[in-house]
Formats: structure tokens, C-alpha cells, sequence
């Protein structure tokens, strides 16, 4: 049943991105001068999650370093790799200048020194989650290399900018901005037909059962292929010949299940102490949360750390908030499986 597992998987990139061609064309104008040994511009990707912002600008850059040689790329999450050394490093790694650096004993400075020193073919570095970084100025010093062209991606533009000084603030303002929307029904259609024309044989699932995984997956393609890919694992496991409307069922609601859980084993170390606080005792406001969390902590970030983190989980669906921002409170979601049209 399944003939190219690869094009069901959340990471992959394809080779034609459905319904991005604006933004695919505005992060290439961005990247263009790179192209020509000159420097670029920072580009902000902002969007709700499962608007197509990482696949989008791998694909950008893929496709840039087929057309031209001397260019590469490396990509970063900063929610995994959040600390100022942890994303160095992994930078470095990729351009493979590591050699000689200690993670335990090498200051945070020699690494700038061996990026700055870098002479190697210019690279697109791809940031995503940059709002979760520990130490945001990490952005302005990759600004200023010209080396470097640097892509951001977040949530919300105005998350990042919080947790920045005002110096970075200017800078990112001036850069150049590429906001996604969620997809409509018929585009994430679009992009269940793409792939299922390359990873499953033929007549394994109706136009109609896309057409239900769309409407349930509610503008999120990374929703809406995980329901796939579990649909169509479950039927090839168990020998089925076609996808049925049963299999269909519990596909959502352990594609579900499978984000919230990839979510949550994304938090950082404080960001799970918030989480598990909110998910214990709340409803909650942001100051008894900050609060408690406090108590729990030896080294406790700011209230407004704190704040970004509940901000986060909630455009995650880890948390509800509910009531205006003076009288907001914090409730742990139990996670609604996404529900199919009959």
C-alpha cells in the first residue's frame, strides 16, 4: 500500500510546493544576492503552526543550492537546541568547523570568533523557533556576518520582538517579512493528493476521505499528513487493501495524540515545569503561575519569560487561555481528537 513511505513523513520536502508560490518567490528574492558573493537580508517567516513556514524555506534553500554551487545551508530548531552554545554549535557542526571545540569547556565566544572566520561557500542558516532561543542577540551577531544570510521563523512576529533588545528590534523590523496564513480545505486537499499520488498505490484512499482529512485538520497540513500517514500505516500493517472509514477514525485521533506528545517533549526543562503546574492546579493566572513556578525552580526566568512560555503552548495546543489579558487564566488541554464528516 505504501510506495514511497518518505513523502508521508512531517519533514519532508517536496518537490513542488502546493499553494506557497508568493512566499516561496518572496524568501528566493531575499536570498538572491547570496547568489551573486553578496550579502543578503534577514527574512522573518511568521505563521500558525502547520502553515508550510520550515517546508517552505528548505525548499527555498534546496532548490537554491541545486542552481548555484558555491551556496549551503544548515538548519536549526531552537526549541531543541535553545541555548546560545547548543545553537553555535550546531551551525558549526554543519559547516564542519567543530574541530577543536569541547561542548563543556569551550567559551560561547570562540565560537562566534570561528564563525566570523568562516571562509568557507556562503550559507543560508535556517532558525526555526527562533523565538525560543535563550539568548536572542545570537541573531544580530549572524546579522552582521555577511557570510551568513539568516532565516527566522516563528509563530508571531510580535514574540520574537518581545524577548529582544531594542538594537535587534530595529534591525528585524527592517528585514524582510513572510507571513503565512492557515490552508483552506481545498489546498490542504491539494496537498493530500500530492501526496498520495507519490506514497501510496493507487485507490487506497477516495477523494472523499481527503476531502474529511482536510475539513478535520482545520488549516494545519502537518495535521492533516500525520492523519494520513497513520491511516495509511495502520492499513498496511494490517494487510487491508484500502483505507477504510474505521481506520480513518483512529488515525485522527493518533495523529493527534502524536503531536500533542512530539509537543510536549519539545519543552524545555522550564518550559515543563510551567506546563506541569498549569496542567495540576489550574485554572491559572499568569502571576500565580509564575509564581509557583518560582517555588520550583533554582534559577526561575522572568515574568515575561514565563508569559512567552504560556504563549507558546498555547499556539500549541498544549494550553487554553482564556479571558482578556488582564484576567487571563491558563488550563491545561485534554486533546480533542480532530472530527471527521461523515
Amino acid at each position: 500500500m505504501i510506495r514511497d513511505a518518505r513523502v508521508l513523513r512531517a519533514g519532508f520536502v517536496p518537490r513542488e510546493v502546493e499553494h506557497r508560490d508568493a512566499e516561496v518567490n518572496h524568501i528566493s528574492s531575499v536570498l538572491e544576492p547570496i547568489t551573486n558573493g553578496e550579502p543578503a537580508d534577514t527574512a522573518i517567516v511568521t505563521g500558525p503552526s502547520g502553515v508550510g513556514k520550515t517546508c517552505v524555506s528548505k525548499f527555498v534553500t534546496e532548490r537554491l543550492r541545486e542552481e548555484v554551487l558555491d551556496v549551503e545551508a544548515t538548519y536549526v530548531n531552537c526549541w531543541r537546541n535553545y541555548s546560545r552554545f547548543r545553537t553555535l554549535y550546531q551551525i558549526l557542526d554543519d559547516i564542519g568547523a567543530t574541530i577543536d571545540i569541547h561542548r563543556q569547556s569551550t567559551p560561547h565566544d570562540e565560537l562566534i570568533d570561528r564563525l566570523q572566520q568562516y571562509d568557507g561557500p556562503r550559507t543560508v542558516v535556517i532558525l526555526d523557533e527562533v523565538d525560543q532561543l535563550g539568548d536572542p542577540s545570537l541573531i544580530y551577531d549572524l546579522h552582521s556576518m555577511e557570510q551568513f544570510a539568516v532565516i527566522c521563523i516563528a509563530n508571531k512576529e510580535e514574540e520574537l520582538f518581545s524577548r529582544v533588545d531594542d538594537r535587534l528590534v530595529s534591525r528585524l523590523r527592517s528585514s524582510e517579512h513572510v507571513r503565512m496564513d492557515k490552508y483552506h480545505n481545498e489546498q490542504l486537499y491539494d496537498i493530500l493528493s500530492a501526496r498520495t499520488k507519490w506514497g501510496l498505490e493507487n485507490g487506497v484512499i477516495t477523494d472523499d476521505q481527503l476531502f474529511q482529512i482536510a475539513d478535520a485538520a482545520a488549516g494545519d497540513a502537518r495535521l492533516a499528513i500525520g492523519m494520513l500517514r497513520s491511516a495509511a500505516s495502520t492499513a498496511d500493517r494490517e494487510n487491508h487493501e484500502d483505507i477504510t472509514n474505521d481506520i480513518l477514525l483512529d488515525a485522527a485521533e493518533d495523529a493527534r495524540a502524536q503531536i500533542n506528545q512530539k509537543s510536549l517533549d519539545s519543552l524545555t526543562p522550564h518550559q515543563r515545569v510551567v506546563y506541569d503546574i498549569v496542567r495540576d492546579h489550574g485554572p491559572l493566572g499568569p502571576s500565580e503561575i509564575h509564581d509557583r513556578y518560582t517555588e520550583a525552580v533554582d534559577d526561575p526566568r522572568t515574568k515575561r519569560t514565563v508569559r512567552a512560555y504560556l504563549s507558546k503552548m498555547t499556539q500549541y495546543n498544549l494550553l487554553e487561555a482564556d479571558g482578556s489579558s488582564r484576567d487571563r487564566e491558563y488550563t491545561a488541554i485534554d486533546q480533542p481528537s480532530p472530527t471527521l464528516a461523515e
